[in-house]
């Protein structure tokens, strides 16, 4: 004998609803986002952050940017869904305090790699000027 529809199953169907356009929106928007990213690396930031190299290197670091993007966000999915399922077990309260104490550090190992890149581009520059 089949049992009586409850209420409950059409509200579990409405949130599943949301549930998959919400996710449907979010991926297309985050698809869209890296479409542009991935234009623009082609197009204008050879030019704009690669102005000293010659063309083919600077789209090569161009894409090498973009790639290295790509390939970072599975990583952070895994690095920071670590820090969701703590925030499930621990509590809410202690993870974004942790997240916003990681920060610094972050900005410290980005600001270092620009230096670094800035410094690398500096002295091929200054190679190829003594070698013309």
């Amino acid at each position: 004998m089949a049992e009586p529809r409850s209420e409950s199953a059409g509200a579990g169907r409405y949130t599943l609803l949301k549930a998959v356009v919400a996710s449907t929106v979010g991926t297309t928007i985050e698809w869209y986002d890296f479409f542009l990213y991935g234009t623009a690396a082609g197009l204008v930031f050879p030019k704009v952050f690669f102005p000293t190299s010659d063309p083919f290197s600077a789209l090569l670091f161009s894409f090498g940017t973009f790639g290295v993007a790509f390939l970072a966000r599975p990583l952070g999915a895994v690095i920071f869904g670590v820090f969701e399922a703590a925030g499930f077990r621990l509590g809410s309260s202690g993870v974004p305090s942790q997240l916003v104490q990681m920060l610094p550090y972050l900005v410290v190992v980005i600001s270092l790699t620009l230096v670094a890149v800035r410094r690398e581009l500096r002295v091929r520059e200054r190679a190829r000027a003594a070698a013309a």
